[in-house]
Formats: structure tokens, C-alpha cells, sequence
């Protein structure tokens, strides 16, 4: 009962001002890839992450050993510890987190593991140009929120700001990882309805080298937003599919049409190239 109170107490703190918080590093026993440590931030907000093989199976099914993946919005790295144990110490993981409190806890996933995984965390979000922005959050400590000015509907209910970095993300590859390019095989975006911008940012990337994407219709989206978001993809010639098992891939469901975006309130979508 006291750790019940004690947790009811720190978010409501957390909720109405700024607390940084550690971590605990949880381990995890993998069917074939053995022993995964994962670091879970213990903001009272976060969700208790888990590092499983489906997951990792689930990503490789994408990006074979030794690929390049960008996990854009990688929060504390529970994507990105999953997708750096698929493509192996081998393979490399660009993991993009701006906010600087999550950032702490991404920099400690990233030095975990170290023979089996390859993640270089980024502290900048991915914008269309460079420059600093000001973010929304749920909380006043930062856990959940992104660049919500960007989408129209304005009634999300983020009203606690941060000021973060962007940077364009074209650029940065093509100035730090252009030998990387070639083996690109994964992009991963989660940024809270900011999605469809930052694929934007980075289409001749993606038209040139073809990656499969993943990505998320936020909850907040309006119609025209996700039409937007769909035509954006569609347009490359990409199928694109609905997620209905995260951690499979065979559990989707095609997206044939732009009205179909609106079906769901929220959900991750996976685009692959028509073959």
C-alpha cells in the first residue's frame, strides 16, 4: 500500500513539475540472442518497456544482420534495442531523441550491450531545417510529447514546452554516414503527428534506397493530415499496411485507399516497396 501512495504521489509531482529521473537496468533472457540488458527510465509516466525475441525476430524480418536502420524518436530506446540486436554489433542503429532528459536514458541503452548491438544516439530531432523548436509534453518532467505545433489540431492537451534542437536529417547522412546509405533498410517514425513532415525532409533518401517504414498515425491527425500522410507514401511505391501484431509482420492489413486512414482512431503502419 505505501508503494502504491509513493507512486500516486510522484505523478502528480511529475505531472506539475520537473523531475529528473534515473534508471534501473532490467535484463532480459533472449530464446537465441541470450542475455539483453535494457535500462527502464523510472519516470513514473513510463511504461515498463520489454526486450522480448519476437521483437528482435520481428525486425530482422526487415533489416538482416549488418543493415543500417534510423529509429527517429527513440525515446529511451525500446525500439532501438531490439532493432540493434537484429543487425548485429555489424550492423549500426541511428537512434534520434531531442529531448534531453529521455536522451540520458537512450545514452545508457546505447552503451548496454555493447558486443551484440551498434546504436549511436543522436541528441537533435528531425526537422526540415535546422534551428531550435519548442516541444509539447503531457508532464512538466518530459515524458511524453513531441512538435505538436506542426499538426493543426491544436486540442491535444501537451502545455507543458521544451526547447530542443533540430537539424535536418538529409544533410547530417549525407555529411556523417553517406557509406551507410547503401545498406539503409529500415526507418522507423514516432513522432507524435510530426511523422509525415520528417518523411518529407528525407523523400530523396527514401526514393533513392527504398527502406521499409514504419511509422504512426497519431490519434491527432485530422482527415487531411492522414490523407496527406498516406498519398506521401503511396506515391513513392510503397504498399502500405496496417500493424495489427507489432511484433509480427504477417499481422497486418492492407491500406489500399487514403479513406482507409480513417478506419482508426491511432495505429503503426509498416510501407514496403511494390514489388
Amino acid at each position: 500500500m505505501f508503494e502504491y501512495i509513493k507512486k500516486k504521489i510522484d505523478k502528480i509531482k511529475s505531472k506539475r513539475s520537473l523531475h529528473e529521473y534515473g534508471y534501473q537496468v532490467n535484463s532480459f533472457e533472449l530464446a537465441k540472442d541470450g542475455k539483453i540488458d535494457y535500462a527502464q527510465w523510472l519516470h513514473p509516466f513510463e511504461s515498463e518497456k520489454q526486450i522480448t525475441q519476437e521483437m528482435v525476430q520481428f525486425y530482422g524480418s526487415f533489416a538482416p544482420l549488418g543493415s543500417f536502420i534510423i529509429d527517429i524518436g527513440a525515446h529511451t530506446g525500446d525500439t532501438a534495442v531490439p532493432m540493434a540486436a537484429a543487425v548485429g554489433s555489424a550492423g549500426m542503429v541511428l537512434a534520434l531523441e531531442p529531448n534531453p532528459y529521455v536522451f540520458k536514458i537512450l545514452e545508457k541503452n546505447a552503451a548496454l550491450n555493447r558486443d551484440k548491438t551498434n546504436i549511436i544516439p543522436l541528441n537533435f530531432a528531425a526537422t526540415a531545417a535546422d534551428g531550435s523548436f519548442e516541444f509539447n509534453y503531457s508532464d512538466a518532467s518530459f515524458c511524453n510529447g513531441g512538435f505538436l505545433q506542426s499538426i493543426e489540431n491544436k486540442n491535444h492537451g501537451h502545455k507543458y514546452t521544451l526547447q530542443v534542437q533540430g537539424k535536418n536529417l538529409a544533410n547530417y547522412l549525407h555529411k556523417n554516414y553517406p557509406e551507410k546509405l547503401s545498406s539503409l533498410r529500415l526507418v522507423k517514425v514516432d513522432a507524435e503527428g510530426y511523422d509525415k513532415e520528417i518523411l518529407k525532409s528525407i523523400l530523396p533518401i527514401l526514393q533513392k534506397y527504398k527502406p521499409h517504414i514504419i511509422s504512426e498515425c497519431n490519434q491527432n491527425l485530422t482527415h487531411a493530415e492522414r490523407t496527406e500522410l498516406f498519398d506521401l507514401i503511396h506515391g513513392m511505391g510503397y504498399e502500405i499496411f496496417k500493424l495489427d501484431g507489432f511484433e509480427n509482420k504477417d499481422a497486418k492489413t492492407l491500406i489500399s485507399s487514403a479513406s482507409q486512414m480513417n478506419q482508426w482512431r491511432h495505429f503503426d503502419l509498416i510501407a514496403s516497396e511494390k514489388k
